[in-house]
């Protein structure tokens, strides 16, 4: 039997031998590398916190000492030690998460996958059991070194370092990376520490002369490990950076050294005080096809040949990220005051061919979107029009800058946020559902979800005219959808999609939902009933022609891949009650609840968002057996035609 399968839990480890646990690594690598290969998943990471996730199960007892992880993508090796060992099913429905999920084990304390706020929570969890007498206790937080960018990170120091009276150890996984290189004063300071060679010869000579000592060296080497560890430190200047936090610091010590690691914890333990551990570490350790990966050394990968890293399966299809990159590339060559802003995710959000064309225009803050969104609004005011490319999930952090930086302030701003809706295999904290319900209540703000590739490229332009309020131009993960023509395009910018015979429902698609509410649409005219689909490009504001179709309609369904509370469906009804259109609206969207991972199409599936559940649903709402009904035939319209914009309806 493998050491691997032979741990089913943190306390199997305490019998091992530093040499078993180092084979022990060697195994992890190997199933990491043959398993994520299979499922697809953040495998960079995870290599490259082997040994440092062995140590800290090794010298800490989760889950009564609890662990947290920032960010959860690198506790795959935390879930095998912890007795989770069948990734077949890997963030897929039925199978393990992709990040901590306290439903699967106790040893998962944290779910969010939010960068930079697992100290606040690990000052929170300590200061509780301080006081509530459980001082024996201790608490482990596993920050990278891209979390350090973030402010929340530092606001967690800045209050850690005011009550020094618990067990706290910060453990800083420094890969030198987040997605791709960590950037930022910050991280050229780390730089300079984890290269210093000085740093590396003193750290080297120190433990082969100890070592050379045998048991009774070895015995004065752990004894003074701490003082040593101090000396380097400050031979380095690395301790000057935590020197105003009044916070013990350990390091910086080789993350995949078993022995340093195992002695530095164990020293690190027994303070009794906040201590800092500063780990250096190899993402995509021990798989050469992550480590020669220039752009993100496998940090999320598909699913790959696992002798060649090569992605398996690739379908070929545009992304919607692809059109984005290439659209914002033919607008920055067309103006020059175009500039573009990311939080942390320069490749992901598809920066990179504007960064490589345009190196000196564009600004990767880290993992730091209050300031990207604060900052976008200073830019503006110098007379630059700033793009942010975020991920929908993400923005959330930074709403109130949007709100109040922002949209206050009437700044030119272009907010792209990729990812939106129903994200898939990553799960409750990646899904981009909340954007469209979040943002819609900001004053003056203008919000376009493009069907197709043709309508991204279109409605992206079409944001970068506005200089006067925030815009944005929101897109889901994957394929782009293929491109759907309208057959009509009104005067106010809405597109007619589908007419049939008759005026029974208007079917409005949000975004890629518009393919959904086309196939709903040749359903209904299969039973006879008439159907009209259009695509608003720009949801918010809700155009005049929504209105006065819904008008001519007995039912208005709105289809949307966000949450039905406060969703677009929501603004069009009241819209059309402030119009006096009393045509009866039922909102299609996503339940406001945590969605577990799973497909989109499962989720979708769920949520009853599928061509056939709607058609059946529409059908009983005409005959009258389903709420809300269907206008009468006979029924006249009720409805005040003023003309006015909804703006202009609204300021009346």
């Amino acid at each position: 039997m493998s050491l691997l399968a032979s741990i089913s839990g943190p306390r199997d480890l305490d019998a091992l031998t530093i040499d078993q646990l180092r084979e022990l690594a060697d195994e992890i690598r190997a199933f990491l590398v043959e398993n994520v290969a299979r499922t697809g998943g953040h495998l960079g990471p995870n290599l490259g916190v082997v040994e440092l996730t062995l140590a800290i199960h090794r010298v800490f007892d989760s889950p009564q000492d609890p662990i947290v992880f920032d960010t959860g993508h690198q506790s795959y090796v935390h879930k095998l030690v912890t007795g989770r060992q069948d990734f077949a099913a890997l963030r897929s429905r039925g199978g393990l998460a992709g990040y901590p999920q306290r439903s699967e084990s106790p040893h998962d304390v944290v779910e969010s996958s939010h960068a930079s706020s697992s100290l606040s929570w690990a000052d929170g969890i300590s200061r509780a059991l301080t006081r509530t007498g459980r001082k024996d206790r201790h608490v482990v937080a596993v920050v990278g070194d891209g979390s350090l960018t973030g402010g929340m990170t530092w606001e967690a120091l800045n209050n850690i370092s005011d009550d020094n009276d618990r067990n706290l150890v910060i453990v800083v996984n420094d890969n030198g990376r987040s997605y791709a290189p960590t950037i930022g004063g910050m991280a050229r300071y780390l730089n300079r520490v984890r290269t210093a060679e000085s740093y590396q010869h003193l750290r080297r000579g120190s433990d082969s002369f100890f070592r050379r000592l045998g048991p009774m060296g070895r015995a004065l080497y752990r004894g003074v490990r701490g003082g040593t560890h101090g000396f380097l430190s400050r031979f380095t200047n690395n301790a000057a950076l935590y020197s105003n936090l009044d916070i013990k610091y350990l390091g910086p010590i080789d993350g995949h050294d078993l022995d340093a690691l195992l002695e530095t914890l164990q020293l690190a333990k027994e303070y009794r005080s906040p201590v800092i551990v500063h780990a250096i570490t190899e993402k995509g350790r021990g798989y050469e096809p992550a480590r020669n990966d220039e752009a993100d050394q496998f940090h999320a990968v598909g699913k790959i040949d696992p002798i060649t890293g090569e992605p398996l399966g690739a379908s070929g299809a545009l992304a919607w990220t692809d059109v984005f990159a290439q659209s914002l590339v033919e607008a920055g060559e067309r103006r020059d005051d175009v500039i573009a802003l990311t939080a942390a995710m320069l490749r992901p959000t598809g920066l990179q061919p504007f960064a490589q064309r345009f190196p000196d225009r564009v600004y990767d803050v880290g993992i730091a979107e209050q300031h990207a969104v604060a900052a976008s609004a200073g830019l503006a005011f110098g007379g630059l029009h700033p793009v942010v490319a975020i991920y929908a999930t993400f923005m959330n952090r930074a709403f109130d800058q949007v709100m109040m930086d922002v949209a206050l302030h009437r700044a030119g701003v272009t907010f792209v946020l990729d990812r939106s809706g129903v994200t898939g295999p990553d799960g409750p904290s990646h899904h981009g559902i909340w954007d469209l319900a979040m943002l819609q209540l900001v004053p003056g703000i203008r919000i376009a979800a493009p069907r197709d590739a043709a309508r991204l490229r279109e409605e992206f332009d079409e944001a970068l005219a506005v200089d006067d309020a925030p815009t944005v131009v929101r897109f889901p993960k994957g394929s782009v959808s293929e491109d759907l023509p309208a057959i009509e395009r009104l005067s106010d910018g809405v597109d007619v999609l589908f007419r049939s015979e008759g005026e029974d429902v208007l079917l409005i698609g949000i975004g890629p939902m518009a393919q959904l509410a086309m196939q709903v649409a040749e359903r209904l005219r299969a039973q006879g009933i008439g159907a009209t689909v259009i695509d608003p490009r720009w949801v918010v504001p809700v155009a005049p022609s929504v209105v006065e179709l819904a008008a001519r309609h007995r039912l208005v369904i709105t289809i949307e891949d966000g949450i039905r509370v406060g969703g677009i469906g929501t603004r069009v009804r009241q819209v059309l009650r402030e119009a006096g259109v009393d045509t009866a609206v039922d909102e299609l969207g996503l339940p406001d609840e945590f969605i577990d991972h799973a497909s989109r199409e499962q989720i979708l599936a769920d949520a009853g968002l599928s061509a056939a559940k709607i058609a059946h649903d529409v059908v009983a709402q005409v005959l009258g057996t389903r709420i809300p009904v269907a206008r009468p035939h006979t029924e006249p319209v009720r409805w005040i035609a003023t003309g006015e914009s909804e703006d202009a309806q609204r300021a009346r």
